[in-house]
């Protein structure tokens, strides 16, 4: 068995946290590959190292001195250094950083050396091997993964009989030169080793015991999801869940990965396994999870022949397309549609999208309905239960909840509703008590 294990920021925030990863690890040999993400906040210390280091190369692009924030984090990796007790030449990394900023190198360099100072930090700490990411990560010009040249580039490093410690968050191009992901990418580079090594578990190590069935924020001491599918993460994460780095998913649903989401700082809770199909699922609760945003709008339009005019809606949707509007929601009737999207950057748009569809496409009646929140009801079992967006609609109407959108996909496994802005939070404690609440009390 091997398994891939990533460690978010905040398991390498300060010196304990490092010692919590060492315990995890010995606790079991075959989590063979580790990956880390650059050291996060802590109480002591409330720096996230890759907000520096982008405010390091900002404050140089404008003239600024970017020495005291270059300060800032070299102290957070000394306290690590000398709470460890190890051996370790920071002064010499600290001053290639200086080099990058003064020679103006690359921004993806120089922001790629928070992952790189936490990985040298932890293999010199656990005297491990250290595998630098530029050197396996290969990616190609347009952000894309070249699967088989880093399983080639890795192999080497897989015999020897040691851990393996890897930066997260960057990778190299084809000409060598380094190249950051998307905040978060640390998840995506764990996912790809976990494919090119066939890992039988990616390990996903942050702050939570898993995925919740709600927002912690709005619902005290929510349930935790033990199982959940990879199509049901990505309905949730589209709505804000954001656990997991939505990219990072692909490389292991290929491959039939488990994804199992634990916390560094309660190692013995098992968290959340994701999985690509669970067999024999009959007894799966009718909703796995509820999750939503503010800030959507709804247009709606009305004409007399949308349904009979053949192409309608594809010239209602080359105008949404002009403003390059993304659309969360269509929902079409026999004389009617309505189109829902998320309203920042896009407020300028609304109007003259209503002029369009008015003048362009003879539409007869026309409107705008703003401070839209959507909320996303997810769960695999709601197929298998007779009724249950007819269960949703009354109890949020029970609740005095006016619904404003309703879209359900054809595989029933999640339904969007959209309220006012104002019932978002009321909303989501109605479902949760409803479907969670009442299904463990009795």
């Amino acid at each position: 068995m091997i398994k891939v294990a990533k460690f978010g920021g905040s398991s390498v925030a300060n010196a304990r946290q490092f010692q919590k990863v060492e315990a995890i690890l010995k606790e079991d040999p075959t989590r063979k590959i580790v990956v880390l993400s650059a050291c996060g906040k802590s109480e002591e210390n409330p720096h996230k190292v890759t907000d520096l280091l982008y405010l390091c190369e900002a404050n140089q692009r404008y003239g600024m001195d970017a020495e005291p924030i270059v300060k800032l984090i070299g102290e957070k990796h000394a306290e690590i250094i000398k709470e460890l007790n190890i051996d370790f030449d920071l002064e010499k990394e600290m001053d290639e950083i200086r080099q990058i900023i003064k020679q103006k190198k690359s921004l993806d360099y120089l922001v790629s050396r928070g992952e790189y100072l936490s990985c040298k930090i932890m293999a010199a700490y656990l005297n491990a091997q250290f595998v630098d990411a530029k050197d396996v990560i290969c990616m190609n010009y347009d952000g894309s993964f070249d699967l088989n040249k880093t399983k080639e580039k890795l192999q080497p490093y897989l015999e020897i009989q040691n851990t393996l410690i890897v930066p997260g968050f960057y990778g190299s191009l084809p000409n060598g030169n380094i190249r950051i992901m998307s905040r978060g990418g640390s998840d995506i580079t764990g996912a790809i080793l976990a494919n090119v090594v066939d890992a039988d578990v990616y390990e996903n190590w942050t702050d939570v015991s898993g995925i919740y069935v709600a927002d912690p924020r709005m619902i005290p001491h929510p349930k935790r999801i033990d199982v959940i599918t990879y199509q049901e993460l990505r309905e949730m994460s589209y709505m804000g869940a954001n656990v997991l780095h939505e990219d990072a998913i692909f490389p292991v649903i290929s491959k039939d990965i488990p994804i199992q989401i634990r916390n560094t700082n309660k190692k013995d809770n098992p968290g959340t396994l994701i999985v690509n199909k669970i067999e024999n699922d009959t007894s799966a609760a009718p909703i796995t999870g509820i999750t939503g945003k503010k800030g959507f709008v709804a247009i709606s339009a009305s004409t007399r022949h949308t349904s009979s005019e053949v192409g309608f809606l594809k010239k209602a949707l080359e105008i949404m397309e002009h403003y390059r509007i993304s659309l969360t929601s269509v929902v079409t009737g026999v004389d009617s549609f309505s189109f829902v999207f998320s309203k920042e950057d896009h407020e300028g748009d609304i109007y003259s999208v209503l002029s369009d569809l008015k003048e362009n496409l003879g539409c007869d009646d026309v409107s705008v309905l703003e401070d839209v929140a959507l909320i996303c009801i997810v769960g695999r079992g709601m197929k298998s239960r007779l009724g249950m967006s007819g269960s949703v609609f009354g109890e949020l109407g029970k609740n005095k909840i006016n619904i404003r959108t309703i879209s359900q996909g054809p595989e029933e496994i999640s339904i969007i509703v959209g309220v006012a802005e104002e019932d978002f939070e009321k909303a989501i404690e109605a479902i949760y008590h409803k479907f969670i609440t009442a299904e463990e009390g009795k």
